[in-house]
Protein backbone atom coordinates (compact mmCIF):
# COMPACT_ATOMS: atom_id res chain seq x y z
CA UNK A 1 0.00 0.00 0.00
CA UNK A 2 1.35 3.42 -0.92
CA UNK A 3 2.34 5.74 1.93
CA UNK A 4 0.14 8.56 0.65
CA UNK A 5 -3.34 9.03 -0.79
CA UNK A 6 -4.12 11.36 -3.70
CA UNK A 7 -6.90 13.93 -3.75
CA UNK A 8 -10.42 12.43 -3.63
CA UNK A 9 -11.38 14.21 -6.87
CA UNK A 10 -10.18 14.70 -10.44
CA UNK A 11 -9.82 17.90 -12.44
CA UNK A 12 -12.53 18.67 -15.04
CA UNK A 13 -11.68 22.23 -15.98
CA UNK A 14 -8.54 24.35 -15.76
CA UNK A 15 -7.79 28.07 -15.68
CA UNK A 16 -4.59 29.33 -17.28
CA UNK A 17 -2.05 31.01 -15.02
CA UNK A 18 0.59 33.44 -16.25
CA UNK A 19 3.74 34.46 -14.42
CA UNK A 20 4.66 38.08 -15.14
CA UNK A 21 8.31 38.99 -15.44
CA UNK A 22 10.03 40.35 -12.34
CA UNK A 23 10.13 43.85 -13.82
CA UNK A 24 6.39 43.67 -14.51
CA UNK A 25 5.75 42.48 -10.95
CA UNK A 26 7.79 45.36 -9.53
CA UNK A 27 5.72 47.83 -11.54
CA UNK A 28 2.44 46.11 -10.58
CA UNK A 29 3.09 46.24 -6.84
CA UNK A 30 4.32 49.85 -7.08
CA UNK A 31 1.15 50.82 -8.96
CA UNK A 32 -0.89 49.01 -6.28
CA UNK A 33 0.60 51.23 -3.59
CA UNK A 34 2.60 48.26 -2.24
CA UNK A 35 -0.64 46.69 -1.08
CA UNK A 36 -1.27 43.16 -2.41
CA UNK A 37 -5.03 43.72 -1.99
CA UNK A 38 -4.84 46.32 -4.77
CA UNK A 39 -3.23 44.03 -7.32
CA UNK A 40 -5.35 42.88 -10.24
CA UNK A 41 -5.92 39.13 -10.15
CA UNK A 42 -4.31 38.73 -13.58
CA UNK A 43 -1.11 40.20 -12.12
CA UNK A 44 -1.00 37.33 -9.59
CA UNK A 45 0.52 33.94 -10.36
CA UNK A 46 -0.59 31.99 -7.26
CA UNK A 47 -3.14 33.69 -5.03
CA UNK A 48 -2.89 33.02 -1.30
CA UNK A 49 -4.57 36.25 -0.20
CA UNK A 50 -7.61 34.46 1.22
CA UNK A 51 -9.50 31.19 1.37
CA UNK A 52 -12.76 33.15 1.39
CA UNK A 53 -14.76 32.36 -1.74
CA UNK A 54 -11.64 31.43 -3.69
CA UNK A 55 -12.04 27.63 -3.80
CA UNK A 56 -13.36 25.33 -6.49
CA UNK A 57 -16.92 24.01 -6.36
CA UNK A 58 -17.76 20.41 -7.20
CA UNK A 59 -19.68 19.14 -10.22
CA UNK A 60 -22.67 18.54 -7.93
CA UNK A 61 -22.57 22.13 -6.75
CA UNK A 62 -22.36 23.42 -10.31
CA UNK A 63 -25.27 21.19 -11.24
CA UNK A 64 -27.19 22.66 -8.31
CA UNK A 65 -26.84 26.13 -9.81
CA UNK A 66 -29.16 25.00 -12.60
CA UNK A 67 -31.83 24.20 -10.01
CA UNK A 68 -31.96 27.73 -8.64
CA UNK A 69 -35.44 28.84 -7.61
CA UNK A 70 -35.23 32.62 -7.86
CA UNK A 71 -38.58 33.35 -6.21
CA UNK A 72 -38.40 36.53 -4.13
CA UNK A 73 -39.97 34.71 -1.17
CA UNK A 74 -40.12 31.04 -0.23
CA UNK A 75 -37.41 29.70 -2.56
CA UNK A 76 -37.17 25.91 -2.34
CA UNK A 77 -33.38 26.34 -2.25
CA UNK A 78 -33.75 28.17 1.05
CA UNK A 79 -35.67 25.26 2.54
CA UNK A 80 -32.99 22.84 1.33
CA UNK A 81 -30.34 25.04 2.97
CA UNK A 82 -32.39 25.41 6.15
CA UNK A 83 -32.86 21.65 6.46
CA UNK A 84 -29.16 21.02 5.81
CA UNK A 85 -28.07 23.51 8.49
CA UNK A 86 -30.59 22.16 10.99
CA UNK A 87 -29.42 18.57 10.44
CA UNK A 88 -25.74 19.53 10.62
CA UNK A 89 -25.83 21.84 13.64
CA UNK A 90 -29.08 21.25 15.53
CA UNK A 91 -29.99 24.96 15.29
CA UNK A 92 -33.66 25.73 14.74
CA UNK A 93 -33.60 29.19 13.16
CA UNK A 94 -31.58 29.82 9.97
CA UNK A 95 -31.08 33.11 8.13
CA UNK A 96 -28.96 33.30 4.95
CA UNK A 97 -26.69 36.33 4.47
CA UNK A 98 -24.49 37.45 1.59
CA UNK A 99 -21.38 36.51 3.59
CA UNK A 100 -20.15 36.27 7.19
CA UNK A 101 -19.91 39.99 7.81
CA UNK A 102 -23.56 40.27 6.81
CA UNK A 103 -24.36 38.05 9.79
CA UNK A 104 -22.06 40.08 12.07
CA UNK A 105 -23.63 43.41 11.12
CA UNK A 106 -26.99 42.03 12.25
CA UNK A 107 -26.15 40.12 15.43
CA UNK A 108 -23.70 42.44 17.21
CA UNK A 109 -25.89 45.57 17.34
CA UNK A 110 -28.65 43.37 18.82
CA UNK A 111 -26.48 41.67 21.45
CA UNK A 112 -24.67 44.89 22.44
CA UNK A 113 -27.20 46.62 24.69
CA UNK A 114 -25.26 49.80 25.41
CA UNK A 115 -22.03 51.59 24.54
CA UNK A 116 -18.90 50.28 26.19
CA UNK A 117 -19.94 46.69 26.77
CA UNK A 118 -17.31 44.03 26.14
CA UNK A 119 -17.27 41.25 23.58
CA UNK A 120 -14.90 38.51 24.69
CA UNK A 121 -13.16 36.21 22.24
CA UNK A 122 -10.34 33.77 21.91
CA UNK A 123 -8.86 36.02 19.21
CA UNK A 124 -11.13 38.25 17.14
CA UNK A 125 -10.39 38.48 13.41
CA UNK A 126 -10.37 41.79 11.55
CA UNK A 127 -13.96 42.11 10.32
CA UNK A 128 -15.36 40.72 13.57
CA UNK A 129 -13.36 43.24 15.58
CA UNK A 130 -14.55 46.01 13.26
CA UNK A 131 -18.23 45.06 13.60
CA UNK A 132 -17.89 44.88 17.38
CA UNK A 133 -16.38 48.37 17.45
CA UNK A 134 -19.02 49.69 15.03
CA UNK A 135 -21.61 48.42 17.52
CA UNK A 136 -19.77 50.61 20.08
CA UNK A 137 -18.52 47.66 22.09
CA UNK A 138 -14.98 46.75 23.13
CA UNK A 139 -13.38 43.53 21.79
CA UNK A 140 -11.04 41.68 24.18
CA UNK A 141 -8.97 38.57 23.41
CA UNK A 142 -8.36 35.63 25.78
CA UNK A 143 -6.44 33.11 23.68
CA UNK A 144 -3.98 30.97 25.64
CA UNK A 145 -0.41 32.26 26.02
CA UNK A 146 0.92 29.26 24.10
CA UNK A 147 -0.58 30.75 20.92
CA UNK A 148 2.00 33.54 21.01
CA UNK A 149 4.97 31.16 20.92
CA UNK A 150 5.06 30.10 17.29
CA UNK A 151 7.75 27.46 17.87
CA UNK A 152 5.77 25.66 20.59
CA UNK A 153 3.84 22.52 19.66
CA UNK A 154 0.39 22.62 21.30
CA UNK A 155 -2.59 20.77 19.79
CA UNK A 156 -5.18 23.47 20.49
CA UNK A 157 -3.63 26.93 20.32
CA UNK A 158 -7.05 28.44 19.63
CA UNK A 159 -8.25 27.65 23.17
CA UNK A 160 -9.46 30.30 25.60
CA UNK A 161 -7.46 31.01 28.75
CA UNK A 162 -10.33 30.02 31.03
CA UNK A 163 -8.82 31.51 34.20
CA UNK A 164 -8.37 34.93 32.60
CA UNK A 165 -11.82 34.76 30.98
CA UNK A 166 -13.58 33.99 34.26
CA UNK A 167 -11.57 36.61 36.14
CA UNK A 168 -12.45 39.31 33.57
CA UNK A 169 -16.17 38.52 33.81
CA UNK A 170 -15.99 38.72 37.61
CA UNK A 171 -14.04 41.97 37.50
CA UNK A 172 -16.21 43.79 34.96
CA UNK A 173 -19.55 42.21 35.89
CA UNK A 174 -21.61 39.91 33.70
CA UNK A 175 -24.02 42.74 32.92
CA UNK A 176 -21.19 44.51 31.09
CA UNK A 177 -20.44 41.56 28.80
CA UNK A 178 -22.48 41.55 25.58
CA UNK A 179 -21.40 38.08 24.44
CA UNK A 180 -18.53 35.63 24.10
CA UNK A 181 -17.33 34.88 20.55
CA UNK A 182 -15.62 31.51 20.07
CA UNK A 183 -13.82 31.44 16.71
CA UNK A 184 -13.39 27.88 15.37
CA UNK A 185 -10.73 27.52 14.04
CA UNK A 186 -9.01 30.62 15.38
CA UNK A 187 -7.73 32.48 12.33
CA UNK A 188 -5.73 35.23 14.03
CA UNK A 189 -3.85 32.66 16.13
CA UNK A 190 -2.69 30.87 13.00
CA UNK A 191 -5.70 28.81 11.93
CA UNK A 192 -5.44 26.97 15.24
CA UNK A 193 -8.25 24.72 16.52
CA UNK A 194 -10.26 24.91 19.73
CA UNK A 195 -10.71 21.70 21.70
CA UNK A 196 -14.10 20.30 22.57
CA UNK A 197 -13.17 20.33 26.25
CA UNK A 198 -12.31 24.04 26.08
CA UNK A 199 -15.53 24.82 24.21
CA UNK A 200 -17.49 23.07 26.97
CA UNK A 201 -15.82 25.19 29.66
CA UNK A 202 -16.42 28.42 27.75
CA UNK A 203 -20.07 27.55 27.25
CA UNK A 204 -20.43 26.63 30.93
CA UNK A 205 -19.15 30.10 31.86
CA UNK A 206 -21.67 31.64 29.48
CA UNK A 207 -24.45 29.62 31.06
CA UNK A 208 -23.30 30.48 34.58
CA UNK A 209 -23.30 34.23 33.94
CA UNK A 210 -26.17 34.28 31.41
CA UNK A 211 -23.88 35.52 28.65
CA UNK A 212 -24.71 34.35 25.11
CA UNK A 213 -21.99 32.40 23.28
CA UNK A 214 -21.58 33.09 19.56
CA UNK A 215 -19.66 30.58 17.44
CA UNK A 216 -17.74 32.19 14.59
CA UNK A 217 -17.83 29.01 12.55
CA UNK A 218 -16.37 29.81 9.13
CA UNK A 219 -14.00 26.81 9.44
CA UNK A 220 -16.10 24.54 11.60
CA UNK A 221 -15.35 21.34 9.66
CA UNK A 222 -11.59 21.88 9.85
CA UNK A 223 -11.93 22.41 13.61
CA UNK A 224 -13.91 19.18 13.92
CA UNK A 225 -11.23 17.28 12.00
CA UNK A 226 -8.50 18.53 14.35
CA UNK A 227 -10.61 17.46 17.34
CA UNK A 228 -10.99 13.99 15.85
CA UNK A 229 -7.26 13.74 15.16
CA UNK A 230 -5.88 15.34 18.33
CA UNK A 231 -8.32 15.21 21.24
CA UNK A 232 -8.37 12.20 23.54
CA UNK A 233 -11.66 10.34 23.41
CA UNK A 234 -12.69 11.78 20.04
CA UNK A 235 -10.70 9.59 17.68
CA UNK A 236 -13.57 7.15 17.12
CA UNK A 237 -16.23 9.84 16.60
CA UNK A 238 -17.39 10.81 13.12
CA UNK A 239 -16.94 14.37 11.88
CA UNK A 240 -20.73 14.80 11.91
CA UNK A 241 -20.93 13.72 15.56
CA UNK A 242 -18.20 16.15 16.58
CA UNK A 243 -19.86 18.99 14.67
CA UNK A 244 -23.14 18.43 16.53
CA UNK A 245 -21.26 18.46 19.83
CA UNK A 246 -19.45 21.66 18.89
CA UNK A 247 -22.57 23.57 17.89
CA UNK A 248 -24.37 22.46 21.05
CA UNK A 249 -21.80 24.63 22.87
CA UNK A 250 -23.12 27.90 21.49
CA UNK A 251 -26.36 29.88 21.35
CA UNK A 252 -25.82 31.61 18.01
CA UNK A 253 -23.49 31.02 15.11
CA UNK A 254 -22.26 33.25 12.34
CA UNK A 255 -20.63 31.71 9.29
CA UNK A 256 -18.78 32.98 6.31
CA UNK A 257 -19.85 30.10 4.08
CA UNK A 258 -17.14 31.13 1.60
CA UNK A 259 -14.78 28.93 3.62
CA UNK A 260 -16.16 25.58 4.82
CA UNK A 261 -19.37 26.10 2.87
CA UNK A 262 -17.23 25.48 -0.24
CA UNK A 263 -18.93 28.28 -2.19
CA UNK A 264 -17.83 31.56 -3.73
CA UNK A 265 -20.44 33.67 -1.93
CA UNK A 266 -22.72 33.21 1.05
CA UNK A 267 -23.10 33.34 4.82
CA UNK A 268 -25.36 32.13 7.60
CA UNK A 269 -26.74 33.53 10.85
CA UNK A 270 -28.40 30.84 12.96
CA UNK A 271 -29.98 30.85 16.42
CA UNK A 272 -30.25 27.62 18.35
CA UNK A 273 -33.60 28.05 20.08
CA UNK A 274 -34.17 31.66 21.23
CA UNK A 275 -37.22 32.68 19.19
CA UNK A 276 -37.23 36.25 20.49
CA UNK A 277 -33.63 36.76 19.37
CA UNK A 278 -34.42 35.14 16.03
CA UNK A 279 -37.32 37.51 15.39
CA UNK A 280 -35.10 40.52 16.14
CA UNK A 281 -32.51 39.23 13.69
CA UNK A 282 -35.16 38.42 11.10
CA UNK A 283 -36.47 41.99 11.32
CA UNK A 284 -32.99 43.39 10.64
CA UNK A 285 -32.28 40.98 7.77
CA UNK A 286 -34.88 42.72 5.62
CA UNK A 287 -33.34 46.23 5.50
CA UNK A 288 -29.70 45.08 5.64
CA UNK A 289 -29.56 41.88 3.58
CA UNK A 290 -32.89 41.04 1.94
CA UNK A 291 -36.01 38.94 2.49
CA UNK A 292 -35.45 36.24 5.16
CA UNK A 293 -35.62 33.38 2.65
CA UNK A 294 -32.81 34.73 0.49
CA UNK A 295 -30.82 37.17 2.62
CA UNK A 296 -28.71 38.65 -0.16
CA UNK A 297 -28.22 35.38 -2.06
CA UNK A 298 -29.65 34.06 -5.29
CA UNK A 299 -31.53 30.78 -5.04
CA UNK A 300 -28.77 29.04 -6.98
CA UNK A 301 -26.19 30.25 -4.45
CA UNK A 302 -28.21 28.75 -1.59
CA UNK A 303 -28.44 25.44 -3.44
CA UNK A 304 -24.68 25.34 -4.00
CA UNK A 305 -24.15 26.12 -0.31
CA UNK A 306 -26.51 23.38 0.86
CA UNK A 307 -24.58 20.89 -1.24
CA UNK A 308 -21.20 22.25 -0.12
CA UNK A 309 -22.09 21.82 3.55
CA UNK A 310 -22.72 18.14 2.87
CA UNK A 311 -19.40 17.73 1.04
CA UNK A 312 -17.18 19.52 3.54
CA UNK A 313 -17.79 16.98 6.32
CA UNK A 314 -16.36 14.08 4.28
CA UNK A 315 -13.23 12.80 5.98
CA UNK A 316 -11.33 12.09 2.77
CA UNK A 317 -11.84 15.72 1.71
CA UNK A 318 -10.70 17.06 5.10
CA UNK A 319 -7.67 14.78 5.19
CA UNK A 320 -6.57 16.03 1.76
CA UNK A 321 -7.37 19.68 2.50
CA UNK A 322 -5.52 19.87 5.80
CA UNK A 323 -2.77 17.59 4.49
CA UNK A 324 -1.98 20.00 1.66
CA UNK A 325 -1.65 22.91 4.07
CA UNK A 326 0.63 20.77 6.23
CA UNK A 327 2.76 19.94 3.18
CA UNK A 328 3.49 23.63 2.69
CA UNK A 329 4.28 24.07 6.37
CA UNK A 330 6.62 21.07 6.41
CA UNK A 331 8.49 22.29 3.34
CA UNK A 332 8.99 25.73 4.89
CA UNK A 333 10.17 24.23 8.17
CA UNK A 334 12.69 22.09 6.25
CA UNK A 335 13.91 25.32 4.61
CA UNK A 336 14.42 26.98 8.00
CA UNK A 337 11.47 29.38 7.75
CA UNK A 338 9.85 30.01 11.17
CA UNK A 339 6.10 29.30 11.16
CA UNK A 340 3.27 28.94 13.66
CA UNK A 341 3.38 25.34 14.87
CA UNK A 342 1.63 23.00 14.64
CA UNK A 343 0.40 23.86 11.15
CA UNK A 344 -3.20 25.12 11.14
CA UNK A 345 -6.16 24.20 9.02
CA UNK A 346 -6.49 26.75 6.22
CA UNK A 347 -3.13 28.48 6.03
CA UNK A 348 0.50 28.48 7.02
CA UNK A 349 1.35 31.48 9.20
CA UNK A 350 4.95 32.60 8.78
CA UNK A 351 6.55 34.37 11.77
CA UNK A 352 7.67 37.58 10.07
CA UNK A 353 8.65 39.04 13.43
CA UNK A 354 11.34 36.39 13.77
CA UNK A 355 12.47 36.75 10.15
CA UNK A 356 12.74 40.57 10.42
CA UNK A 357 13.48 41.14 14.12
CA UNK A 358 15.03 44.58 13.64
CA UNK A 359 12.17 45.99 11.56
CA UNK A 360 9.90 48.30 13.62
CA UNK A 361 6.37 46.95 14.09
CA UNK A 362 5.07 50.21 12.59
CA UNK A 363 6.81 49.26 9.33
CA UNK A 364 4.68 46.07 9.36
CA UNK A 365 7.11 43.15 8.90
CA UNK A 366 4.41 40.74 7.72
CA UNK A 367 3.24 43.16 5.03
CA UNK A 368 6.83 43.92 4.01
CA UNK A 369 7.41 40.19 3.58
CA UNK A 370 4.24 39.92 1.46
CA UNK A 371 5.52 42.66 -0.85
CA UNK A 372 8.89 40.92 -1.15
CA UNK A 373 7.29 37.53 -1.83
CA UNK A 374 5.09 38.91 -4.61
CA UNK A 375 8.00 40.74 -6.20
CA UNK A 376 10.15 37.62 -6.13
CA UNK A 377 7.58 35.05 -7.27
CA UNK A 378 4.15 36.42 -8.19
CA UNK A 379 2.68 34.76 -5.09
CA UNK A 380 0.16 36.99 -3.29
CA UNK A 381 -0.15 36.54 0.49
CA UNK A 382 -1.45 38.70 3.34
CA UNK A 383 -0.23 40.18 6.61
CA UNK A 384 -1.85 39.19 9.92
CA UNK A 385 -0.19 41.45 12.44
CA UNK A 386 -0.08 45.08 13.52
CA UNK A 387 -1.39 46.38 10.19
CA UNK A 388 -4.47 44.18 10.39
CA UNK A 389 -4.83 44.73 14.15
CA UNK A 390 -5.16 48.48 13.71
CA UNK A 391 -4.58 51.40 16.04
CA UNK A 392 -5.78 51.69 19.62
CA UNK A 393 -9.14 53.49 19.25
CA UNK A 394 -8.43 55.65 22.32
CA UNK A 395 -4.71 56.45 22.11
CA UNK A 396 -4.15 56.02 18.34
CA UNK A 397 -1.06 53.95 19.18
CA UNK A 398 0.11 51.64 16.42
CA UNK A 399 2.20 48.45 16.24
CA UNK A 400 0.11 46.63 18.83
CA UNK A 401 -0.14 43.03 17.61
CA UNK A 402 1.53 40.35 19.70
CA UNK A 403 2.60 38.49 16.55
CA UNK A 404 3.72 39.76 13.15
CA UNK A 405 2.64 37.05 10.73
CA UNK A 406 2.45 36.44 6.99
CA UNK A 407 -0.54 34.26 6.11
CA UNK A 408 -0.23 31.85 3.19
CA UNK A 409 -3.89 30.97 2.73
CA UNK A 410 -4.65 27.90 0.63
CA UNK A 411 -7.88 27.97 -1.43
CA UNK A 412 -9.88 24.73 -1.30
CA UNK A 413 -9.55 22.21 -4.15
CA UNK A 414 -7.72 24.78 -6.28
CA UNK A 415 -3.95 24.27 -6.41
CA UNK A 416 -1.84 21.14 -6.87
CA UNK A 417 1.09 20.02 -4.75
CA UNK A 418 3.43 21.39 -7.42
CA UNK A 419 2.00 24.84 -6.78
CA UNK A 420 2.67 24.24 -3.09
CA UNK A 421 6.32 23.36 -3.82
CA UNK A 422 6.73 26.52 -5.91
CA UNK A 423 5.34 28.62 -3.05
CA UNK A 424 7.70 27.00 -0.55
CA UNK A 425 10.77 27.38 -2.78
CA UNK A 426 9.92 31.04 -3.44
CA UNK A 427 9.47 31.97 0.22
CA UNK A 428 12.63 30.10 1.23
CA UNK A 429 14.56 32.21 -1.30
CA UNK A 430 13.05 35.40 0.14
CA UNK A 431 13.92 34.19 3.64
CA UNK A 432 17.54 33.61 2.68
CA UNK A 433 17.72 37.16 1.26
CA UNK A 434 15.73 38.65 4.16
CA UNK A 435 18.25 41.44 4.75
CA UNK A 436 17.01 42.99 1.50
CA UNK A 437 13.36 43.19 2.62
CA UNK A 438 12.21 46.79 3.10
CA UNK A 439 9.56 48.03 5.50
CA UNK A 440 6.58 50.14 4.43
CA UNK A 441 4.96 53.36 5.60
CA UNK A 442 1.52 54.80 4.87
CA UNK A 443 0.80 57.24 2.09
CA UNK A 444 -2.93 56.71 2.72
CA UNK A 445 -4.46 55.16 5.85
CA UNK A 446 -8.23 54.46 5.91
CA UNK A 447 -10.01 54.86 9.27
CA UNK A 448 -11.58 51.36 9.34
CA UNK A 449 -10.15 48.00 8.21
CA UNK A 450 -7.22 49.93 6.87
CA UNK A 451 -5.26 46.99 5.49
CA UNK A 452 -7.77 46.40 2.68
CA UNK A 453 -7.36 49.73 0.89
CA UNK A 454 -4.31 51.47 2.40
CA UNK A 455 -1.45 52.62 0.20
CA UNK A 456 2.23 52.55 1.11
CA UNK A 457 5.72 53.44 0.07
CA UNK A 458 8.89 51.49 0.74
CA UNK A 459 11.09 52.64 3.61
CA UNK A 460 14.69 53.13 2.48
CA UNK A 461 16.88 53.13 5.58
Amino acid sequence: MTSYLPEPYKIKMVETLKLLSKEERKESIRRAGYNPFSLRSDEVYIDLLSDSGTGAMSDRQWAGLMLGDEAYAGSRNFYHLEETVQDLTGYKYVLPTHQGRGAEQIIFPILVKRDGQYVLGNMHFDTTKAHIELARAIPVNFVIEEAYDTSLEHPFKGNFDLVKLAAFIEEKGAENIACIVNTITCNSAGGQPVSLANMKEVYALGQKYNIPVVLDSARFAENAYFIQQREAGCESKSIEEIILEMFALGDVFTMSAKKDGLVNIGGILAIKEDEELYLKCQAMIVPLEGFPTYGGLAGRDMEALARGLKEVVKEDYLRTRIGQVKLLGDLLIEGGVPVQRPIGGHAVFVDAGKILPDMPKTQFPGHALAVALYTASGVRAVEVGSLLFGRDPKTNEDGLAELELLRLTIPRRTYTDNHIRYIADSLIEVYRARDNVKGVSFTYEPPILRHFTARFELVHS
